[in-house]
């Protein structure tokens, strides 16, 4: 059950962790914990399944990274995971995973690369294709046209909860 210092926590956290050496004992002194019970804490909502990953999130279009690409292929669904090993050794691919097929969507797995140019991430996904073997496989290159606000999710306290 969650308590009030949870709830505190998740808000916290909820617009990301502070840049500082420490994020943990900034957190903890905002909210009068100290950094071993914000640590643990979080453990215990990832361990419950409340928080399903802590993890970054990088701005891509400051750091010069413009020509953003998700890349979708339908893949036969007992390949995937094989795949998604595989695509997920490039260092240019951000991420990788798997989606349901909707009837209007055939496509499976997904990746997203982020370069400085189009051409830079036609190349690379050519070389992931070949060196995959995605290249036998129907898919779909979509280019961002617009960037918008990246974040974490964020948890409120509902009349329920409390």
């Amino acid at each position: 059950m969650l308590d009030a210092k949870d709830f505190a926590l998740l808000a916290q956290v909820a617009d990301g962790l502070p840049l500082c050496p420490r994020p943990y004992a900034q957190i903890g002194m905002e909210l009068g914990m100290d950094e071993a019970e914000v640590i643990n804490r979080l453990e215990i909502l990832k361990a419950q399944g409340l928080i399903k990953r802590l993890g970054v999130i990088v701005k891509h279009r400051p750091l010069g990274y413009r020509a953003n690409a998700m890349v979708v292929w339908d893949v036969p669904d007992e390949l995937i995971k094989e795949m998604g090993a595989t695509i997920s050794r490039f260092s240019f691919v951000n991420l990788c995973y798997q989606r349901p097929r909707q009837p209007e969507w055939p496509y499976n797995l997904y990746c997203m690369i982020h370069g400085k140019d189009r051409a830079t991430v036609l190349a690379q996904l050519e070389a992931l294709n070949e060196a995959s073997g995605l290249a036998d496989y129907d898919r779909q290159i979509l280019f961002s046209r617009r960037c918008f606000k990246q974040r974490g999710a964020v948890y409120q306290r509902t009349a329920m909860s409390s």
